[in-house]
């Protein structure tokens, strides 16, 4: 590693904290210190390429450099480097994109709010969702349902709302009124006997007895990601969305949806919920929005949600929400330029046929490989799933570190991938072309290999 790198990372790990890092193992190993972006590849202080299969955190979208956003952000820059939207503020650009989203989204007659983050953008949705039970005179609803597996975010909320424990463990979290019913996983959840049809029965029903058992009075709002992203890329089975919306419907419960990955062409449609049939009342998005160039993120709802907000404040009263950098000049026209390119390169058929080739390949990988249990996920959004027995289904110890340890080996020939457990995520800029989706399934099935050598000579 060359001095320049050593002396960065010497400097970081005297005064940086990294988000979901291990404090000790990081003072022992040091950081990877990115210096630049090209397409989907990222390069260190050394000139070490790496394909970057997670986008980063499943957000550059339009690749790490690019620079039509440079351009947008430049521009606006120079006209407006910042200015708010609270107290009635907005500017042509904000309007336009709140427009923008709203057709979109599909959500006809509804309306856009903008904050900065995911985790600002679902915590939203659950303000809102407080709003709109208590202007209906119903404001003991006030307790969301997320589920087992579920990323949310990393706010206090968010994280109560996450169905992962390492998201809980130092915080003392979740806090009271945030519940969490059964993971839709086919591969993980389905008993011995159970067709999907039946599982999905069994989804529902056991929703429905939570509800009971806390009150239908008591609840406001259901959250899902239409595809579990850092819960191990599970795709729900056919029919569930529209069977927890009918128990929703019945008991007078709100749909959220958690778009912050699948939106913006990531599953191989405009936005998840066309992917798994869901019908939302509010719908949050972020990374996509922006492909990570900017920090932006949006909140849209139904126009039955902007009413009791409408109602709340009809005596003269504000909304009492909101964020310095909502609706930000310089992320509105990167977001708006990012859609306009997802426009222009046709995102929805582009993922469609990357992702059937990189899944292709992948279950190539899987039929040879005595560890590989499960492909799955939709577009370029997919999860290989690792086991000790695939007949049983059979996971590894964790002791043996079956994920992590391909984490390391990947990252050693040069490919990024992301270990959720002994679920390994490829979730790729959606600019990937064939070359891209070889080269990353390539270094898959390498290390692959590798890891199979390693767990049979521990």
């Amino acid at each position: 590693m060359p001095a320049v790198t050593n002396a960065v990372a010497r400097r970081d790990i005297a005064f940086h904290i990294h988000s979901q890092t291990n404090p000790k193992l990081f003072e022992e190993k040091g950081p990877l210190v990115v210096a630049r972006g090209e397409g989907a590849r990222i390069y260190d202080g050394s000139g070490q390429v790496y394909i970057d299969a997670m986008a980063g955190l499943w957000c550059a979208s339009l690749g790490f450099a690019n620079e039509r956003l440079a351009a947008a952000a430049t521009k606006q820059y120079s006209q407006l480097g910042f200015y708010h939207t609270f107290f009635h503020r907005t500017s042509d650009a904000v309007a336009s994109l709140a427009e923008k989203l709203v057709e979109l989204t599909g959500m006809v007659g509804g309306k856009a709010y903008f904050a900065t983050s995911g985790s600002e953008a679902n915590e939203t949705m659950v303000k809102l969702a407080w709003i709109y039970h208590t202007v209906r005179g119903k404001p003991a609803k006030r307790k969301v349902i997320a589920r087992d597996r579920a990323f949310h975010g990393s706010t206090i909320a968010a994280a109560s709302m996450c169905g992962l424990e390492f998201m809980h463990r130092e915080f003392g979290l979740p806090l009271p009124g945030f519940l969490h019913t059964l993971c839709p996983s086919p591969y993980r959840g389905m008993l011995a006997g159970e067709d999907e049809a039946a599982f999905v029965e069994r989804l529902a029903a056991e929703l429905e007895v939570m509800i009971l058992h806390e009150g239908p009075d008591t609840i406001a709002a259901f959250i899902a990601e239409p595809i579990h992203a850092g819960g191990g890329i599970i795709v729900p089975p056919a029919g569930y969305f529209a069977r927890i919306r009918a128990v929703l419907a019945k008991y007078d419960i709100l749909c959220l949806d958690d778009e912050i990955v699948c939106g913006f062409g990531r599953t191989g449609n405009w936005f998840g919920k066309e992917t798994v049939g869901m019908k939302p009342d509010m719908i949050a998005l972020a990374k996509g929005l922006s492909s990570a160039h900017f920090p932006i993120s949006a909140v849209v709802v139904a126009p039955a949600i902007y009413d009791a907000l409408y109602e709340f404040n009809r005596q003269g009263g504000a909304f009492g929400h909101g964020f310095t950098n909502s609706g930000h000049p310089v992320g509105v026209a990167v977001a708006t330029e990012a859609i306009r390119i997802y426009e222009e390169m046709g995102v929805v058929d582009h993922v469609r046929r990357m992702g059937a080739r990189l899944r292709s390949h992948f279950e190539e990988i899987g039929r040879v490989s005595p560890i590989v249990g499960e492909v799955r996920g939709a577009g370029l959004m997919l999860g290989i799933e690792l086991v000790e027995d695939k007949a049983t289904r059979r996971a590894f110890p964790p002791e043996r570190q079956a994920g992590p340890t391909f984490d390391r080996l990947a990252y050693e020939s040069g490919l990024i991938a992301r270990c959720m457990g002994d679920v390994l995520g490829f979730s790729p800029p959606l600019i990937v072309d064939e070359r891209d989706v070889d080269e990353i399934a390539d270094r898959c099935a390498a290390s692959l290999k590798r890891l199979e050598i390693c767990l049979s000579a521990g």
